[in-house]
């Protein structure tokens, strides 16, 4: 299985630590989707021209969460439960709101700007962490390895890019360091 990601994507990397974590087999390999090469990588596997994706002989399979079920599924793992979908939904939204705000800092935007694309996901951002607060807590959460290695995820990409104050979330700030001792992450992490 060949995963191919970017280094700073918290999307591939939850899946870099999982698949470590679980000791399958796994190839990883880094694309720069902002150069011609990488581009036309993501152009040939991938339509929706986004990572990770997962290439495993002559199939292909695109999107973190459909990895992870691919994964899952050929190497006979338990699925995630309803509930626990539902919670990788609100890391995946709280996830997502903080990549278009960032690409949105990078085009020259500025995302404090009283804009309704801007409020909207400032406000799915602030009540998405309130959730995850109490949620982080529950035994289906914490004993969910990729729904704890994703929450990681996005925590140490939130405090890597400097996203967004995390003293109003002291669950969610214990649940990253308890994390932080058990997984198997110095390989990917995006600071290296």
């Amino acid at each position: 299985m060949q995963l191919y990601g970017s280094d700073t994507s918290p999307y591939a990397r939850r899946l870099r630590i999982w698949l470590e974590a679980e000791k399958l087999p796994f190839n990883y390999t880094h694309l720069d989707i902002f150069s011609t090469e990488g581009r036309a990588v993501l152009r040939e596997h991938n339509p929706a021209k986004k990572i990770p994706f997962l290439v495993d002989g002559s199939t292909v399979i695109c999107d973190s969460n459909v990895i992870f079920r691919y994964v899952s599924q050929k190497f006979q793992l338990s699925a995630l439960t309803w509930q626990q979908e539902n919670a990788l939904t609100y890391i995946n939204a709280c996830n997502d709101s903080f990549v278009e705000l960032l690409l949105c800092q990078r085009s020259g935007f500025n995302t404090n700007d009283d804009k309704l694309f801007f409020n909207l996901q400032r406000e799915r951002v602030a009540s998405l962490l309130e959730l995850l607060d109490k949620e982080c807590i529950k035994p289906s959460f914490i004993n969910c390895s990729y729904l704890a290695i994703s929450l990681y995820c996005l925590l140490d990409w939130i405090a890597f890019r400097s996203l967004w104050p995390m003293d109003n979330y002291p669950a969610l700030q214990a649940c990253m360091q308890q994390l932080s001792k058990t997984l198997p992450l110095a390989s990917s992490d995006p600071r290296n």
